[in-house]
């Protein structure tokens, strides 16, 4: 999905590669001129919080050229936005038996081309949307996958080579147990775990915890409570990226401008503690924190008409649902589909 008012191009097709997103992140940045913005090839090695006269606070960032790390320069700034992702620290799982497994370990990070596991018996662990994708894309290559999760089953077409099972109860020199007592040979663990929240270069008066993926304290996912210049784009889990990414920076923006004022600090973070304790009464994980899901639609509104700033368009959200749906009924061929928006309300299946 696009930022507002910069729709991909029309020649492609509605399920882009990795290829085509930088391309488009390139134009976007050709046509509004923010190359002059951008420090490219550098590294942010820390960022300070500096307090100053009654309530202002500075943020002094440190950075160097990622060919010349020895050269360092700091630069003041008034705010701060963290927009470094979270998909780039592996979660590795703790199984019995992986320290003797004599096959292969391989996590989605350093997942690229389905050939690497020609002919291989693979597991699959983890059954997210890149774990399912990943199981489709390698079972053309592999002799057999096992897309093992603890998910309820899913009801969708599978290729003949990939077989669902349990999660994983240990691993032995070359097999894998599942939590049913089942036990296959394998060739491959390939890890559809997940990764974790890293912010390496945030120094410590930055005040920010991370506790099973829960990442505190943080206002609506986003803005730091008690340092309420700095803000985190894009750490919610499970949602349409760009519309959202542009939603959080014109909420943070809005506030920064002074164009509304952010709650009292208790507000806030009494609003952080019910969000997750509504989530633990609803049997979720810890972990599952910052995942949104279904919630997304509600949270992007509500960040939008605190900060009266223009609403995520409602055809966002249709086509997302209506993708979500087709999805799980045949994730093989799923991506085979396009769509085209014909107003802010409305899209058409072509």
């Amino acid at each position: 999905m696009a930022f507002p008012n910069f729709p991909f191009q029309t020649s492609k097709p509605s399920y882009i590669v990795h290829q085509d997103v930088l391309e488009y992140l390139e134009s976007y940045t050709a046509h509004y001129n923010l190359y002059k913005y951008i420090k490219l090839n550098t590294m942010v090695t820390n960022v300070h919080s500096r307090p100053c006269e009654g309530e202002r606070e500075l943020w002094d960032v440190s950075y160097c050229p990622v060919s010349a790390q020895d050269k360092i320069l700091t630069q003041e700034f008034d705010a701060v936005m963290v927009c470094n992702g979270h998909y780039a620290l592996p979660l590795y799982p703790t199984i019995p038996g992986m320290e003797e497994f004599k096959g292969q370990v391989v996590h989605s990070h350093d997942y690229r081309i389905p050939e690497m596991f020609q002919g291989k018996r693979v597991v699959c662990l983890g059954a997210a949307a890149s774990g399912q994708d990943i199981a489709i894309d390698v079972s053309s290559e592999a002799k057999l996958v096992y897309l093992s999760h603890n998910k309820a089953r899913l009801d969708t077409y599978l290729p003949e080579n990939v077989k669902q099972k349990p999660g994983i109860q240990a691993l032995g020199p070359h097999s894998v147990i599942f939590l049913n007592g089942e036990e296959a040979e394998i060739d491959v663990l390939l890890l559809c775990t997940g990764y974790h929240y890293h912010f390496p270069f945030l120094s410590e008066d930055c005040q920010v915890q991370i506790s099973d993926e829960r990442l505190t304290p943080l206002y609506k996912h986003l803005i730091h409570i008690d340092h309420p210049t700095m803000a985190f784009i894009g750490i919610p889990k499970t949602i349409c990226p760009f519309p959202q990414f542009d939603v959080q920076v014109r909420f943070f923006l809005s506030g920064l401008s002074g164009r509304f004022r952010l709650p009292s600090n208790a507000d806030m973070l009494s609003d952080t503690e019910r969000d997750f304790q509504r989530r633990l009464s609803e049997g979720l994980p810890p972990r599952y924190a910052h995942v949104l899901g279904p919630r997304q639609w509600e949270y992007n509104d509500e960040l939008a008409q605190l900060a009266d700033i223009e609403l995520v368009p409602r055809v966002v959200q249709k086509l997302y649902d209506y993708v979500h749906e087709t999805r799980v009924k045949d994730i093989v061929h799923y991506k085979n589909r396009n769509y085209k928006l014909v107003n802010s309300e409305d899209f058409q299946a072509l």
